[in-house]
Parts: structure tokens; C-alpha cells; sequence
């Protein structure tokens, strides 16, 4: 049982007339009646803000008290000990890759002899293998080797004396077993 045209076209404008009556409601009275039960309670006093704690100042008087911002050797102490005329790291040679390792992270793994040449095999923390000869620089204390041998690398590295100055200290890579 199928429309006819002439139904078809007479349905065609009723139908979203139909559609619209049927939201004519406004589905907001849960709404409504929530909003006025909220509107009626009681209302809460609002809390005054609380007062802040002043902070007692303090003025820094330095009548018999030292410096704080100043060091703790004083200058006639300084001169008493003034930097010895011993060893003092070259701070302008540009610095070769093994100096950016801890002594004690690296590790000697062989040597290999060329000639009159003896190469001493070292092991960095990347895991990478280096080629070091005397004269060569290691370690982060200024260290240079001054001597390999098949079961050792000795080097002298260049300490802080901890009062200004520097002085030379004996330090060794040995072969890794």
C-alpha cells in the first residue's frame, strides 16, 4: 500500500511541521527545580581572610663580625702562603679526547709495539678502544703519560695543592685482566 504523488506532495510540509510540535516542551524542569532549591538553602557566612604573621627583620650589622660574601683566609694569611713555583697545567692546550674521563674509568687493555713505538691500548667508558703514546694526555688531572709498557701505563698528573698552587703526582693504568 504505497502513497500516491498527490499524497506524497501533501505529506511533504506536514511532516517537519509535525516533527517541531512534538519539541514543543522545554525539558528543563529538573533544571528549574534545582536551580530554586539551591537558591533557597541557607547561605554560609563567607570565612574573613586570615591576617598574615609579620616577619621580624633583621638588620646585618658587621661592627665584629667577618664578611660573609668574603673568603675565609685573609690577606695577610694568603701572603704567607703563596702559590709555590712548582709545576702549573698549560690551560691553553687544547685538550684530547681522553681528558673528559676520570683516571679510574679508564682501563688499559694491551699495547702494541711498531718499531722503536710502544702504543698503549685504553679503554674509555663509551667502550671505545684508543691509541695512546708517551706525551699523550689522560685523565682529568692534567695527566701525561710518561712511559708504556706491556703491563702498565705511568703517567704524572697535575693536582691542585688545595693553597693556590699545583703539584706532580705518580699515577699508573695497569692491564685489565
Amino acid at each position: 500500500m504505497g502513497l500516491t504523488r498527490h499524497q506524497r506532495w501533501l505529506l511533504t510540509p506536514v511532516l517537519p511541521l509535525l516533527t517541531l510540535a512534538g519539541c514543543s516542551g522545554d525539558g528543563l524542569g529538573d533544571l528549574k527545580a534545582y536551580v530554586a532549591e539551591v537558591r533557597e538553602r541557607p547561605h554560609a557566612a563567607i570565612q574573613p581572610i586570615p591576617e598574615i604573621a609579620q616577619i621580624e627583620t633583621f638588620t646585618y650589622v658587621t661592627a665584629d663580625r667577618r664578611d660573609p660574601f668574603s673568603p675565609v683566609v685573609s690577606d695577610r694569611q694568603r701572603q704567607k702562603v703563596a702559590p709555590s713555583s712548582g709545576p702549573v697545567p698549560d690551560f691553553l692546550r687544547p685538550k684530547e679526547e681522553l681528558e673528559q674521563f676520570p683516571l679510574d674509568s679508564l682501563r688499559m687493555v694491551g699495547s702494541v709495539e711498531q718499531g722503536e713505538d710502544m702504543w698503549g691500548l685504553v679503554r674509555s667508558t663509551d667502550q671505545v678502544i684508543h691509541r695512546t703514546k708517551a706525551g699523550d694526555y689522560l685523565g682529568q688531572n692534567h695527566g701525561q703519560i710518561s712511559r708504556i709498557t706491556e703491563e702498565a701505563i705511568d703517567l704524572t698528573e697535575i693536582v691542585s695543592d688545595g693553597q693556590g698552587g699545583y703539584r706532580e703526582r705518580a699515577a699508573s693504568l695497569t692491564l685489565a685482566e
